[in-house]
């Protein structure tokens, strides 16, 4: 009798334990969740969570459930390799992010030695699927695919302009500044001022001091909004009259508030913005219900869970490594951003990017429309 009560009470531990080793698919979210680039964070957690959310009321990942870590990371390489340990040590298996490629780029070794899945919907660097790595792939585009459609552009609009191409010294804006800079070579314009600023920096007078005595009439930036935001002000108030240019890294509304009424006429690349299309309409009412605007890379991040839950199923388990090989091998997968397929790389075949103008909306605040 004592023996069968122990093979029961054993037997319900073991399926209640087996239960519970299947209840969870960790995916951690990795970003800028507080310092001066958390709203970029902050979109790469919203889309992730709702994502989750949608996935799960949906039956999950091959009828298990995701459930979300948050690891943040400041923008900082170093932390945000600690961020890619505290994941491997959670058992995370899964990651949507990192936001900068400064940080995925060192990240992406981690993970991938620790077979964990990484997915970013915001670096745009190409060393991050260039690696030859496994685990890598994003659902934006790269700097060498905007760098060129920025390059053309100053060489189709501005040809006749003085331009200085400025950067904050990290692969992704340095990046950028010198794929925009080699495309517009390419076509014949060069810059009269080519020079790197560090992140952080607040005062930039002495530099735009220089560009008024070389006659700079355009500035790009290679950047995020931070710092933008500073140089557009600053210029406006040291009566320096050229527009700032830019790429995705200041398409939050934050540069508005940092600008001011000067950000008016600011120029930037971006992808196609996914809010606008009409087959998302409730889901960004659904945000926006909650009191989130998704703006940028909200719906980059809610489409990046996407195609790893779409992938898991094709491949018919949630195996890192066999929905990796899904993802290059089995798409196109169904996306807020459209279907969405990839390559060899890691890389998303996606509209190419188009250009975007600030200026006030119908509700009377600035922001990033399309050019038409």
């Amino acid at each position: 009798m004592k023996r069968s009560l122990l093979s029961a009470v054993a037997l319900t531990a073991l399926v209640a334990f087996s239960g519970a080793a299947r209840a969870d698919v960790l995916l951690g979210v990795g970003g800028p969740l507080t310092g001066p680039n958390a709203a970029f964070g902050a979109q790469l957690q919203k889309g992730a969570e709702q994502a989750i959310a949608d996935i799960n009321a949906a039956g999950g990942m091959n009828g298990e459930k995701i459930k979300i870590a948050l690891g943040d990371d400041v923008s900082d390489p170093k932390q945000g390799i600690s961020v890619a340990n505290k994941f491997v040590a959670d058992g995370v298996k899964f990651v949507v992010g990192h936001f900068n490629s400064g940080v995925s780029i060192p990240a992406s070794a981690v993970y991938a030695e620790n077979g964990i899945l990484e997915i970013t919907p915001a670096a745009t660097n190409p060393k991050f699927t260039e690696q030859k790595l496994w685990n890598t792939f994003r659902t934006c585009g790269r700097d060498d695919q905007q760098g060129s459609v920025a390059g053309k552009y100053i060489v189709d609009k501005f040809k006749d302009k003085k331009v200085a191409i400025i950067h904050d010294k990290t692969p992704y804006g340095q990046g950028l500044a010198d794929e925009t800079k080699k495309a517009m070579n390419a076509g014949g314009v060069k810059e009269v001022i080519y020079e790197g600023v560090n992140v952080g920096d607040k005062d930039f007078s002495a530099l735009i001091s220089k560009m008024k005595q070389a006659g700079v009439t355009l500035i790009y930036w290679g950047g995020l909004h931070t710092e933008a935001g500073l140089i557009i002000r600053q210029s406006a108030d040291q009566g320096l009259k050229a527009p700032l240019m830019s790429g995705d890294g200041i398409v939050s509304n934050e540069l508005a508030s940092i600008a001011g009424d000067a950000v008016a006429g600011t120029l930037n690349t971006f992808g196609p913005d996914p809010t606008l299309n009409p087959a998302n309409k409730d889901l960004v009412a659904k945000f926006k219900a909650a009191g989130f605007n998704p703006e940028a890379y909200t719906l980059y991040s809610y489409a990046a869970v996407q195609v790893i839950a779409a992938a898991a199923k094709v491949a018919g388990t949630n195996d890192p490594q066999k929905v990796a090989e899904a993802m290059k091998s089995k798409g196109p997968f169904k996306t807020v951003l459209g279907d969405m397929s990839f390559d060899s790389k890691g890389d998303p075949k996606l509209p190419g990017y188009v250009m975007y103008e600030w200026k006030k909306g119908p509700d009377g605040k600035y922001s990033y429309f399309p050019q038409m």
